[in-house]
């Protein structure tokens, strides 16, 4: 699932395939770019900013694109056969010779200019991997409606930006609240901010994303403590984790949402 570490990723991946080499073709497979061209451009550099990833191109241009739930960015070389998903779910296709861009599934993809890219990003909090981090800002933002439950303040974007529904539901049982808590009442919340942004520096390097402890990991060889472990044991205590449906205040966005009943204090889900 893409958060901030996994864009972070992607965003690396297709600076160092495409960021100083001139596209030969481009293919936007979206109606409003379907006869926009780009070869003959060069690319300057491919930066991640929370989720988004804005890929800056010659002649002030930026392709700007989010990956959501389920898209993803695919770097081929020449002659290698494109694995990401089957034809009609790539939606571009940057070719610079010998390495090619391939994005898939994206629900958002977009060119505007360099000088607009605050339109779609200025909302943003502080990026946890970003060089903009702020974290007396973030948790500023984050602690600004005290009443809102905890895990939908860490999701919110605007209050820090980078943080997915993985971590979200780890760093709540870290903080050994559930996600309904009021984040008015989480303890010690500078400390939450404090390992989000340690988690996902700690992961932008790793394949596989972590958030157990050594010990942990060293009994069990398990790498999150409850996002995916619905009626497993808690690697804590051993009671079985709980999981939920949950809009976190988006009607029609459904996300699944983990939790230990032991470990974790405050309220369920409604």
């Amino acid at each position: 699932m893409p958060e901030g570490d996994t864009v972070w990723q992607a965003a690396r991946r297709l600076h160092l395939a495409l960021a100083g080499r001139t596209l030969v073709r481009s293919d936007l497979r979206v109606p409003t770019l379907a006869t926009t061209d780009l070869s003959g451009r060069t690319v300057l550099d491919v930066t991640p900013r929370g989720k988004h990833l804005l890929m800056r191109i010659e002649g002030g241009l930026t392709l700007h694109s989010h990956l959501r739930m389920d898209g993803a960015w695919k770097v081929y070389s020449a002659g290698d056969r494109w694995r990401g998903g089957p034809g009609h779910q790539i939606r571009a296709v940057l070719d610079a010779g010998d390495r090619t861009a391939v994005g898939y599934r994206l629900p958002v993809l977009e060119l505007l200019r360099t000088t607009d890219e605050q339109r779609v990003v200025g909302h943003l909090g502080p990026d946890l991997l970003g060089p903009d981090w702020d974290q007396d800002e973030a948790l500023r933002r984050l602690l600004d409606d005290p009443g809102r439950p905890f895990g939908s303040a860490l999701l919110d974007q605007r209050n820090l930006a980078g943080i997915g529904n993985v971590f979200m539901a780890e760093l709540c049982f870290l903080a050994r609240v559930t996600p309904w808590t009021p984040a008015g009442d989480v303890p010690s919340p500078e400390r939450v901010v404090a390992a989000a942004q340690r988690l996902l520096e700690a992961n932008r390097e790793r394949l596989d994303r972590t958030t157990t402890s050594t010990a942990v990991r060293a009994r069990s060889a398990h790498r999150l403590y409850v996002y995916g472990r619905a009626g497993r044991p808690c690697l804590v205590c051993g009671a079985a984790v709980r999981g939920a449906a949950e809009t976190h205040g988006r009607i029609g966005r459904e996300r699944p949402t983990y939790w230990c009943p032991r470990c974790q204090s405050g309220p369920g889900p409604a």
